[in-house]
């Protein structure tokens, strides 16, 4: 069995499988297999459950990088389309700077952003549930009273971002950076549970929901 075949088979899908069928399929086991669903003093099964996360984000990123290189103009086989000088030819950019833009009241949900810079940009009110923000560049930026319900916030850099009264139930922010944020009135637990992974995450001098700076 291929590399390939065997991140298909994580995902339970075909090889072949859609973009948006592998987006579903991810979506469907982080929901089963997410930490936060299973008791906390079940180690046995917390282990389990961290182990099937990571393997299910990496079978993901690697499809999705699969999907995107398909992508790709094929110049060798495209008669009508010349290919650009070596020493001029540039690949198109993937990733635009978002940097300070105005997304606020935005729907953006089920969106891929992950990577994006989006340092100092307004998503304040924005819908970004389910959203896929891996690693993204949050510095900054103003998230109050955003929806981010099951975001991927995996490694994602915010410090100093203004999360007040966000919704951040079912939101992964495993090895995030919060140094500064400001999360006062953030949605983050439901009763005495929380419900946010905060795995590995940096909170040094975080203002939590309750008003108190994280030390």
């Amino acid at each position: 069995m291929s590399e390939m075949e065997q991140y298909y088979r994580v995902l339970e899908i075909e090889p072949g499988a859609t973009l948006e069928e592998v987006n579903q399929a991810y979506k469907d086991l982080v929901f089963i297999w997410h930490p936060d669903r299973i008791p906390q003093d079940n180690h046995r099964l917390q282990k389990k459950a961290q182990d099937k996360l990571k393997a299910i984000n990496e079978a993901r990123d690697q499809l999705r990088s699969l999907h995107n290189k398909h992508k790709n103009v094929d110049y060798s086989s495209a008669s009508q389309v010349k290919k650009p000088p070596e020493s001029t030819y540039k690949p198109p950019k993937t990733n635009p700077d978002l940097s300070g833009k105005d997304f606020s009241g935005s729907n953006l949900s089920n969106k891929d952003l992950s990577g994006r810079n989006l340092s100092y940009a307004d998503l304040s009110g924005a819908d970004l549930s389910d959203t896929f923000m891996h690693k993204v560049i949050l510095r900054g930026a103003n998230l109050s009273s955003a929806n981010l319900f099951r975001a991927n916030l995996l490694l994602a850099d915010m410090r100093e971002a203004n999360l007040r009264s966000t919704n951040l139930i079912g939101a992964d922010l495993s090895g995030a950076d919060l140094r500064g944020a400001d999360l006062t009135g953030a949605r983050i637990r439901s009763g005495d549970r929380l419900l946010v992974k905060l795995i590995g995450a940096n909170l040094a001098g975080a203002i939590m929901p309750d008003g108190v700076i994280h030390s």
